[in-house]
């Protein structure tokens, strides 16, 4: 592992690496194909930082205003040791409550304490509280955790707590996005139980290492978010088990990192050299071809989750490869998922397979009509 852990710190440099978070995971489960995504996440590439440097940034997700107001609901949610999040467990989970262990994992070791330190108090804790089910509640903020992905551990470093009690751990989500009279955004809801997803599995796995059962993990969530337009916080009881198994099938089809390294050329890195003011200073070029030596498989839904997205875009459009539909458009044509072969189809210069029969009979026809009133033009 140690052999693999160096080959991964020179592609990535002399940097500190990037953390997995909900977007990164998703990102790889949606497009498990993609070689230069599974290799830079698991080096911990700032893929971000790439971007910039090449000059082709992705926008931001979030706003400055939005991350802020984020980071004081979730402040809110934890003051005081965690004394509202306990009333709120208390009213959700039907416990009579009164008190839990507050540990704060982001303050454990030294100021800077690596991941792997913080890792390995988060590890005594969990299997402490697991050992010791009977004890008093345990409330951990701030865990962080790994999760094999591609045959590597990554950590995953949530803003999250991990909630044991009666021998059960459950994992906590806090959002900043409101509930409005009971409802919230289902996309904004969708993101956050893949998020606590990767969490229980993660702490599965943990669990599992050790010889104990990962059904001590609920796959109930406590999703903690605004009442209506105010701060003052809810909680609510989400079901994540369609997600979780989901989660599980697509890291499964994840490639090994292994040979995926040995088919690069030796001595690559994503490496920007930074200078003293933490400064890119390698060459743009010779980053690119760096890059292209790791095969990218761009696709339309790259854009909603991956910071590369359009440095791979304008390389496939460089490339001629452009040629993939949107998922919505791949839905209503069945399963086509080239815009060569929707052309063929329409134009008949392609025979279809016995299930596109009638999708085929569609496209012509409607090969027809634009053809007929561009005549008519």
């Amino acid at each position: 592992m140690s052999l693999l852990n160096d080959r991964l710190d020179a592609l990535r440099g002399p940097v500190p690496a990037k953390g997995h978070d909900a977007r990164t995971l998703a990102a790889l489960t949606t497009n498990p194909g993609c070689a230069r995504r599974a290799l830079m996440d698991a080096a911990g590439v700032d893929k971000d930082a790439i971007a910039v440097h090449l000059g082709k940034p992705r926008p931001l997700a979030k706003s400055s205003i939005a991350l802020r107001n984020g980071a004081i609901f979730e402040q809110k949610v934890k003051a005081d040791g965690g004394a509202e999040l306990l009333r709120l467990l208390r009213d959700v989970l039907g416990l009579p409550l009164h008190e839990a262990a507050h540990t704060d994992l982001a303050a454990v070791g030294s100021q800077d304490a690596s991941l792997p330190v913080r890792h390995a108090y988060t590890r005594t804790a969990v299997l402490e509280a697991a050992r010791s089910p009977r004890s008093m509640r345990t409330l951990l903020d701030h865990p962080i955790l790994q999760l094999t992905v591609a045959g590597h551990p990554v950590y995953l470093e949530p803003d999250v707590v991990a909630f044991q009690v009666d021998g059960v751990f459950h994992i906590i989500e806090i959002k900043s996005f409101a509930v409005l009279d009971g409802r919230a955004d289902p996309a904004k809801v969708a993101a956050a139980v893949t998020q606590a997803a990767a969490y229980v599995l993660a702490l599965r796995e943990l669990l599992a290492s050790e010889g104990l059962d990962g059904d001590m993990v609920s796959h109930n969530i406590v999703l903690v978010t605004p009442r209506n337009f105010s701060r003052t916080p809810t909680a609510s009881i989400v079901d994540a088990r369609k997600k979780i198994t989901a989660l599980t099938r697509q890291l499964n089809r994840l490639t090994r990192i292994e040979p995926l390294l040995d088919a690069l050329p030796p001595h690559t890195t994503f490496d920007l050299a930074l200078d003293r003011d933490e400064r890119p200073t390698r060459d743009a070029k010779d980053l690119t071809a760096a890059l292209q030596t790791a095969p990218a498989r761009y696709t339309p839904t790259c854009r909603h989750f991956c910071d590369l997205a359009y440095v791979c875009r304008s390389e496939a459009r460089d490339e001629g490869l452009i040629d993939v539909l949107g998922s919505d458009i791949r839905d209503d044509l069945g399963g086509v998922d080239h815009i060569s072969t929707a052309l063929r189809l329409a134009d008949d210069t392609r025979r279809p397979a016995p299930d596109q029969a009638d999708l085929a009979a569609s496209l012509r026809h409607a090969h027809t009509i634009r053809t007929h009133l561009r005549e008519s033009a």
